[in-house]
């Protein structure tokens, strides 16, 4: 008897642990819209290198003169290291063009599913985006 409560207790606590973390994961079709590919040249403003997502600010001028940062979504960090990328793989400065999907919500700035090409022609956090293939580092 005693051994079934710690095995009910012990399977009720790894619920409660992992709980949170599949409620933190989302499909990429509730957020982004396919019907809304992007692409764009610009240069890199900023990296945010952390979980659950890496995100590039790509800063883009438009054809009214107005600057535009778009939030490119990457994986996550950790799965970007296990494919060779690194920290220092972008750089503030950069000029990248970027082709992705743009978010469903208006408002919203960020592009998902995104490969992010280098102007030397090296694809860099490939996302699946529409007509391009992942690539190897």
């Amino acid at each position: 008897m005693t051994s079934r409560i710690a095995i009910t207790l012990a399977a009720a606590a790894a619920c409660i642990a992992f709980s949170g973390e599949a409620a933190a994961h989302h499909s990429t079709a509730a957020e982004f819209d396919k019907q809304k590919p992007i692409t764009f040249t610009g240069t890199i403003k900023k990296i945010d290198w952390m979980n659950p997502h890496i995100y590039t600010h790509v800063e883009v001028k438009g054809a009214d003169g107005k600057t535009v940062v778009y939030r490119v979504e990457g994986g996550p960090p950790n799965a970007l290291f296990r494919q060779g990328w690194r920290k220092d793989s972008l750089h503030v400065g950069d000029t990248v063009t970027v082709s992705g999907l743009r978010a469903k919500n208006e408002a919203s700035m960020n592009v998902g599913q995104a490969t992010i090409t280098t102007a030397d022609g090296k694809r860099v956090f490939t996302g699946e985006a529409p007509g391009h293939a992942a690539a190897a580092p």
